[in-house]
């Protein structure tokens, strides 16, 4: 059993299942359950001083990024916030990365993955590496993506950033792109790994067509100025988890 976390999830009667739950109070979450709405969360939030939030982006009352803007204000204990949406936008994103949140899933999701999620990211909070957070590194490779011209919409971004996210925290993914990468990027997001393949060559492409050329050139110049063309996908993912690692390391 991993140690005791509280959480409290801010849903609509039904979203989360009594399985769901359950999961997470086999795997020690002690599990606060507020209806979707935010002003109702915060005094949760206040009076339970959890170590982690799951709500969705928009709710009655207080949205998520009002929630997270009155915890701050109010100088409480900042919880791990986990925050759902339905769909995304480059601004929208940077807004709730630079507000506080840690994960920002987009639907549909596997809750399983998010319960995987709950732990991995308590547990990061409470043993931080590197000095750098898991909202910090997040709201990097957020930033890269906007910047080499990957937009939002589409399903590889989303696919892209989480395979850079998990080569950073575990640099021998990248040796197993296709075993171990692809599926666990598939398993979140209920798809296939050939999807995810897919998906994130397309977003890569779409970079290569519409991207700043000097940004791609200060990521892949060799790539860009040799006849290979752009850059495999697992090529792509270690260039800038790579880089990413070295700017954690000098700054430590």
């Amino acid at each position: 059993m991993e140690k005791q976390i509280k959480v409290i999830i801010c849903a609509d009667d039904g979203e989360w299942s009594r399985e769901n739950t359950d999961a997470l109070a086999s795997r020690g979450a002690q599990v606060v359950t507020v209806n979707r709405n935010g002003t109702a969360l915060l005094t949760k939030i206040r009076d339970e001083k959890p170590d982690v939030v799951v709500m969705d982006l928009f709710m009655a009352g207080v949205d998520a990024l009002g929630v997270m803007h009155a915890v701050k204000a109010e100088g409480l204990p900042k919880p791990v916030f986990i925050i759902t949406a339905a769909h995304s936008s480059n601004a929208l994103e940077r807004q709730i990365m630079e507000a506080g949140a840690d994960y920002y899933a987009i639907q549909p999701f596997s809750k399983t993955e998010i319960i995987d999620r709950i732990f991995t990211l308590a547990g990061a909070a409470q043993h931080p590496s590197n000095g750098t957070s898991r909202s910090d590194l997040r709201i990097q490779v957020t930033e890269i993506l906007h910047q080499i011209g990957v937009p939002a919409h589409i399903k590889g971004y989303h696919y892209l950033r989480d395979s850079i996210i998990m080569a950073i925290e575990d640099p021998e993914i990248i040796n197993a792109v296709t075993k171990q990468l692809y599926p666990s990027v598939a398993k979140q997001y209920e798809t296939t790994s050939s999807r995810v393949e897919r998906a994130i060559r397309h977003a890569i492409e779409v970079a290569w067509d519409r991207g700043d050329v000097d940004v791609l050139n200060s990521y892949f110049g060799y790539t860009i100025h040799n006849t290979r063309g752009k850059p495999t996908n697992s090529e792509f993912i270690a260039m800038i988890s790579d880089k990413l690692c070295l700017q954690m390391d000098n700054a430590s």
